[in-house]
């Protein structure tokens, strides 16, 4: 039940029984300390007045007699309603008593006061005894009681008005913890309502902090961070369906313009056969495009190295730049490899990846230039460095190389050697699969991608 009320309702529930407990424990206190000072005038009236009653007797004339004894502490005590009296002699046999009360046999020894009712009235009482008798050793005893009704009366009366009181204070520290929940939790509403304007055609809205409470400032700092990146995934998704549908526009316009070409006029079965040629090129490039995206998908949701193995890094970067190497002959490039490594991991995958890299550089590198693979490894990292020699790179384009379908020619132009801007995506989810990092870097002509691999995840 309670965990469907609102925080308002649990901040003012909290508030007043919190209040209520106080207020309840000082009531208590207040009406203890009461009823304690009552009984200590009580006690000190009782004690004077025994006192006097022992000097009384102690100044009468001996042998005394019950009847002098009566009527000397009568019409002492005359005109004093809420006392009561009662003498017993040597033998416990009561001399004399006030009439219409009940007197205990005996009352506790001490200084502290007993208690005892007669009939409808409490008294509060001491025990004296004093000397004299009748002309023997004994001694005489006096008991001495005070009707206590004025007392409870007014306890009874000052509790009523303190517990209303109580009840009263309760109701309004509820009302007065209710209107300080709703003002304190004010930011808070209007952050929601801030946020439920938040759309996908306004995530640039931010919650204010400024506004709010320290203790809400780090709640809304962390809702507008979750919300910067929430905008950046979303633009970066817009940007990535506005460039897969320009990739795809491509091939499927090519293949249904030479397709309706084909159609218009009969031809002889080579020019079918050309046609079906270059279609198939297209196709091809489709399938890489739908297969790379498929792969890319996967990556982000976890991807598994599936045959996980010793690698040795040098002798399948040797195998590419074989590979490249008539590539690279025709436009007089360089490939220089150096250093040594190993790690685990998924021998295909990595290939990929030091193929893009490497066929990136191809691309890229100006004739008679150069591509030299770095391998270097530590007892931390085993790091993979491709470089070439070219054209440097602004800060902002090396900041988007990752990014899907990005090329640096803004004209996205397609020919031959160009390809769709998905390798340099691949390369990393690759890399990120194994748990290292890849990077980029461009200065003094050379451009690099570093790619570093823990040794213990290796």
């Amino acid at each position: 039940m309670v965990s469907r009320l609102t925080l308002t309702a649990r901040l003012t529930l909290l508030f007043t029984i919190g209040s209520a407990i106080v207020l309840l424990v000082f009531g208590s206190l207040v009406m203890a300390a009461i009823a304690s000072h009552f009984n200590e005038l009580d006690r000190d009236e009782i004690s004077g007045k025994l006192d006097y009653a022992a000097q009384l007797v102690a100044s009468m004339e001996r042998p005394l007699s019950k009847e002098a004894v009566e009527k000397a502490l009568a019409s002492s005590f005359a005109g004093h309603h809420e006392l009561a009296m009662q003498v017993r002699g040597p033998s416990g046999v009561v001399w004399f008593a006030s009439p219409g009360v009940d007197f205990p046999l005996s009352l506790a020894a001490g200084p502290d006061l007993s208690h005892w009712r007669s009939g409808e009235r409490a008294f509060h009482g001491l025990e004296k005894r004093l000397p004299g008798g009748t002309g023997t050793e004994g001694a005489l005893t006096l008991v001495l009681g005070l009707d206590t009704a004025h007392h409870q009366h007014f306890l009874r009366s000052f509790r009523v008005t303190l517990w209303l009181f109580v009840a009263s204070a309760v109701m309004l520290m509820g009302l007065l913890g209710w209107i300080s929940a709703r003002r304190g939790l004010a930011p808070l509403r209007a952050m929601r309502e801030r946020a439920a304007t938040v759309t996908a055609h306004s995530l640039d809205r931010r919650l204010p902090v400024q506004a709010v409470p320290p203790e809400l400032a780090e709640l809304a700092v962390t809702l507008n961070e979750m919300l910067e990146r929430l905008e950046d995934a979303f633009k970066r998704l817009s940007d990535f369906s506005a460039d897969l549908a320009h990739e795809l526009r491509t091939p499927v316009s090519n293949l249904m313009m030479q397709t309706q070409v084909a159609l218009s006029l009969p031809r002889d079965a080579d020019s079918y056969r050309a046609i079906l040629e270059s279609n198939s090129e297209e196709f091809e490039r489709l399938a890489r495009m739908i297969s790379d995206m498929l792969f890319l998908a996967k990556a982000e949701n976890g991807l598994v190295l599936v045959h996980e193995e010793a690698i040795d890094v040098a002798h399948e970067v040797r195998q590419l730049l074989d590979f490249y190497e008539l590539s690279a002959d025709e436009k007089r490039i360089d490939l220089q490899l150096s250093g040594d490594g190993a790690l685990r991991g998924d021998r295909l995958m990595l290939r990929r990846a030091l193929g893009n890299l490497i066929s990136n550089a191809l691309r890229h590198t100006p004739t008679g230039g150069t591509i030299r693979v770095d391998i270097t490894q530590d007892g931390v990292q085993l790091q993979i460095q491709v470089r070439n020699t070219g054209e440097p790179i602004a800060e902002a384009q090396l900041a988007r190389f990752f990014e899907r379908f990005y090329r640096a020619d803004p004209a996205r132009q397609h020919d031959a050697g160009e390809g769709i801007g998905l390798g340099l995506s691949i390369t990393r989810a690759i890399v990120r699969a194994h748990g290292g990092e890849v990077c980029a870097a461009s200065s003094d002509g050379l451009t690099s991608f570093s790619l570093s691999f823990p040794i213990a995840s290796s």
